[in-house]
């Protein structure tokens, strides 16, 4: 069973909030990563600790093609190995000196991760992109309960603000759970906004079921 876990694909964060050159903490089941843009934008992710002295990845920054620890300056590669140590310039680090590169990839303007390569891509969302995602302090199903909405699949179908929304789950813990919401493409600002309101309102609701329960 801890094989078809870390083998899917989990949704991990919104595409447009991982600029080019930049790094951002995310979560797999499996635990915290590292998710970078080179500043030629190509997507990475990786373990988010430094094999160094333990420091997160993401807190770190990211320097051409690599993501650089912030507390030493070791140097990271797309494959996760080590390029570079600072203190060490003409050292050339061996390639057992690594941060772990995970399985990354895009769709429906979401990221998805995963801990080991999936067999098959990530669920397709035809008409539908990513609006924005926020954290609810509610298990999967207060979410599910206070929404009133139908599961397809891992995800949740429900009408927020008027719009068929697609709520996709990933669950820190058991009352802890990543929301990323996804909206027709190519409904107006008002709408967008109506959307993300109710939301919102959603994730408040969530949190009241949880509570009560």
């Amino acid at each position: 069973m801890a094989i078809e876990t870390e083998a899917r694909w989990v949704p991990i964060a919104v595409s447009c909030d991982i600029l080019d050159g930049t790094v951002i903490p995310a979560r797999l089941p499996t635990g915290p990563i590292a998710v970078w843009r080179s500043a030629s934008g190509s997507l990475y992710a990786n373990g988010d600790r430094c094999p160094h002295r333990g420091m997160r990845l993401s807190q770190g920054f990211v320097r051409g093609e690599t993501l650089s620890c912030i507390y030493h300056g070791w140097r990271f590669g797309a494959d996760g190995a080590c390029q570079k140590i600072p203190a060490h310039p003409k050292v050339s680090p061996p390639k057992t000196i690594n941060c772990g590169p995970l399985p990354v990839t895009e769709a429906n303007g979401v990221v998805w991760g995963a801990a080991t390569s999936p067999v098959d891509a990530p669920d397709q969302f035809v008409g539908h992109d990513a609006l924005r995602s926020l954290v609810v302090a509610a298990s999967t199903d207060a979410i599910a309960s206070a929404c009133e909405g139908e599961w397809v699949g891992e995800a949740i179908a429900v009408t927020l603000g008027g719009q068929n929304t697609i709520l996709l789950l990933n669950p820190y813990g058991p009352a802890e759970v990543l929301v990323i919401a996804l909206v027709p493409r190519g409904l107006t600002a008002p709408d967008l906004v109506r959307v993300s309101t109710a939301l919102e309102a959603l994730r408040r609701s969530a949190e009241a079921v949880g509570e009560a329960a």
